[in-house]
């Protein structure tokens, strides 16, 4: 992934033209050649793809009045993508489909109101411990700092010891609580079903890779991943 380096005339990039395509990680902009996957999808995929174009025909349904909400509720939420100045905000669209795939991901997919974009906590997360039952992998989490009223999503790959993480063999899965009462700081399990297959390992020990986000059941909205590495063993 060939490093973008900034000049005299464009001082960032991002999108496609022509054959290449621009795209940042960690804070940097890299190019590549277009890719022209002829791969069909996964299952997950499909279904996620589905969910985008129901999310689509949602907003499409929707009065110009309503759209006009979304977009005045957007302008308070920075972009993710650059120019990341402050000054760039995302459109009332990509918030709508936002928060649609967020209410997808908390099983409870419908079309959303426009809502304001709230306000995050600052939380942390560290794995208790791990096992397996059958052939699912229960993964057992501390979280202080978040209420009951945000749920914790992990984008979660499994590699070998001391490998990094891939980020195209990350898979969603929306954490349950492992206690009923409520509680600071609070005990969530993400569950991992046929997780040897699932990943292509059969070790017993193994490098967790977990990208951790907050959904707010009120909104569907998510705020920006947080990352987490370790060795578990099973």
């Amino acid at each position: 992934m060939p490093l973008y380096y900034p000049n005299i005339k464009f001082s960032d990039c991002w999108g496609s033209v022509g054959s290449i395509t621009f795209y940042h990680k960690e804070g940097k902009c890299y190019f590549r050649k277009k890719s022209k996957c002829t791969f069909p999808g996964t299952p997950c995929q499909l279904k996620n793809a589905e969910i985008h174009h129901r999310a689509i025909l949602a907003w499409q349904s929707l009065e110009h009045a309503t759209q006009m909400g979304w977009r005045r509720f957007a302008i308070d939420v920075p972009a993710h993508r650059p120019p990341f100045d402050n000054r760039n905000h995302i459109s009332g669209y990509n918030l709508f489909v936002s928060a649609y795939h967020g209410f997808a991901q908390l099983g409870n997919e419908h079309i959303p109101s426009p809502t304001p974009y709230p306000e995050f906590p600052t939380y942390s997360l560290k794995v208790v411990s791990s096992f397996a039952v059958g052939n699912d992998l229960e993964i057992k989490c501390q979280v202080c700092g978040v209420s009951e009223r945000f749920k914790i999503l992990g984008k979660i790959m499994l590699a070998k010891p001391g490998y990094g993480c891939n980020t195209g063999k990350l898979r969603n899965f929306v954490a349950k609580e492992a206690e009923l009462e409520a509680s600071d700081p609070r005990m969530i399990t993400f569950s991992i079903p046929n997780f040897k297959s699932l990943y292509g390992l059969d070790l017993n020990e193994y490098q967790l890779h977990i990208r951790h986000i907050l959904l707010d059941t009120f909104s569907g909205y998510r705020n920006n991943y947080n990352k987490l590495s370790v060795k578990i063993l099973i």
